[in-house]
């Protein structure tokens, strides 16, 4: 299985197509062998990227799901396109999937664990600013100690 994407870097976008840093492609494994799946995102400021065997095992677990799982399968299948890395590790995005994004000339290539994410970078500042009011709001610096 492919590791843990951490990390943000920003890229531009030339002819639908986006690099994914090098950090990133170092992360995948033999089994994604340089293959990705890319749906849309969790909501709609982003896009999703999966390596294809973190998408084949995220399917799995939709369809063995309830029901809310299998309806989300369903809608990632039909918004999704699989591709391989090309040169450098380009990645072509749909003009659609980057339209609802709003993601236009430049891109925030964003790790979220096991896969990736596509963001428009002042969308993902926004975003970051949420992310911030509420780590201020509900937790302390005990919520990040180990023990």
């Amino acid at each position: 299985m492919s590791g843990e994407f951490l990390g943000a870097y920003e890229n531009s976008v030339n002819k639908n197509r986006v690099i994914i840093p090098a950090p990133f492609k170092k992360v995948f494994s033999a089994d994604a062998k340089e293959t990705v799946v890319i749906t849309m995102g969790y909501d709609k400021s982003n896009i999703a990227v999966y390596p294809k065997d973190v998408w084949n095992a995220k399917i799995e677990k939709l369809i063995n799901g309830t029901p809310k799982d299998r309806n989300l399968c369903v809608i990632l299948r039909r918004n999704s396109a699989e591709e391989t890395l090309e040169g450098p590790g380009r990645i072509k995005i749909s003009s659609y999937l980057l339209a609802s994004a709003g993601i236009t000339d430049s891109v925030v290539v964003l790790g979220e664990g096991n896969y990736i994410t596509l963001w428009n970078p002042e969308t993902l500042n926004e975003q970051r600013q949420k992310d911030l009011e509420v780590l201020r709001t509900n937790y302390t610096i005990l919520d990040y100690e180990l023990w």
